[in-house]
């Protein structure tokens, strides 16, 4: 439960600013339902936050605090859109037999979502290789030559990356800085 100065800052702000970020949003997006979707999922995320929503307040600019937070959402949003596109066109590939059900589409994107997450917090070069020896089956040897990389370097690249996906699979260790290394 929210304590009551906290609350009455969340109110403070929804009241003086949703409209004006749901007419921000519906700019960027072209669509009044979804940005007013987004408007309402920027408080959530607020009212979900430790501190957030009392710092807002007291900032002297909160649309910015506000901006950012939404700004984060839409990305979110376009990964999304970007992930069911590209498993739409696999699934276009297949033989017309292949049809999963509405359950299993939706696990499958949950699943490409959760592991866009976690890979997007490596390093590009880190990713690639995970990618590379996991997706497309390449031995550390092949990627070494594709990437101009040493093996052993592969190795440390691939270890990390691994590393990464284990602790916040099985450890669960909240998402943070990305990983360099």
């Amino acid at each position: 439960m929210l304590s009551l100065p906290r609350q009455k800052s969340i109110e403070l702000l929804y009241r003086e600013h949703r409209a004006w970020l749901k007419d921000w949003l519906r700019v960027r997006l072209g669509c009044p339902q979804y940005a007013a979707d987004l408007a309402q999922d920027t408080f959530v995320r607020l009212i979900q936050a430790k501190q957030g929503a009392t710092e807002a307040v007291k900032l002297k600019a909160p649309r910015a605090y506000l901006r950012v937070i939404a700004h984060g959402l839409m990305v979110d949003h376009w990964r999304r859109a970007d992930l069911e596109r590209a498993y739409a066109e696999g699934l276009a590939s297949r033989p017309e037999d292949f049809e999963p059900s509405p359950e299993h589409r939706l696990m499958v994107l949950e699943v490409l979502l959760r592991l866009d997450a976690l890979l997007g917090r490596l390093k590009p070069r880190m990713r690639e290789v995970f990618i590379l020896v996991h997706i497309d089956n390449c031995t550390l040897a092949e990627v070494a030559e594709r990437l101009s990389l040493s093996r052993a370097t592969v190795e440390r690249d691939l270890a990390a990356a691994m590393r990464h996906c284990y602790q916040q699979v099985f450890e669960n260790v909240p998402l943070g800085e990305p990983v360099h290394g």
